[in-house]
């Protein structure tokens, strides 16, 4: 078992090192070289999905000190499939050419769909966290900023949005 673990660590791996001393946000971390607009968009949505969760964690907990349980409940009025869908059609037509297609990259991308779930919402939430996934490795926080503004004012009740000022 140690020999195993000791191969497992020796193991050539990327360097993982924040950049700091900048103007950029130190949340990114040496990337990749393949320009994003060459990354499966299934691989894009797997980021996305996580850089659109700290968003609205970040803003639940920096806003609304409340229980865990209220603030996982209004989470999931932003990150559900349904949330992410709805958000999705009021960014549709402020987003520019770009940003259109690495969001019909994500939603026309081959996922599987429980039979419980909607594919059409699905589609359209996948679609949402390739476009999130995609500003990310792009480097364009504020415009993930302005995008990420626009879902919480479409996903959360107005006394929501109204507690978090």
């Amino acid at each position: 078992m140690e020999e195993s673990l000791t191969g497992i660590l020796s193991l050539q791996t990327p360097e993982l090192s924040r950049k700091t001393g900048s103007e950029e946000s130190d949340m990114y971390f040496e990337l990749p070289a393949t320009p994003p607009e060459q990354i499966n968009p299934a691989v894009l949505a797997y980021l996305g999905d996580a850089v659109y969760e700290l968003l609205t964690r970040e803003f639940l907990l920096h806003r609304q000190q409340e229980h865990s349980r209220k603030l996982h409940n209004k989470a999931l009025l932003l990150c559900s499939a349904v949330g992410q869908a709805k958000a999705m059609r009021a960014l549709l037509p402020l987003l520019d050419a770009e940003e259109q297609h690495q969001f019909k990259r994500g939603r026309n991308a081959a996922l599987s769909v429980t039979k419980r779930d909607n594919p059409t919402v699905h589609c359209a939430a996948s679609g949402l966290e390739t476009l999130f996934g995609y500003l990310y490795l792009k480097k364009e926080q504020e415009r993930m900023l302005q995008l990420f503004s626009i879902c919480v004012q479409t996903c959360l009740p107005e006394e929501e949005i109204a507690k978090a000022e």
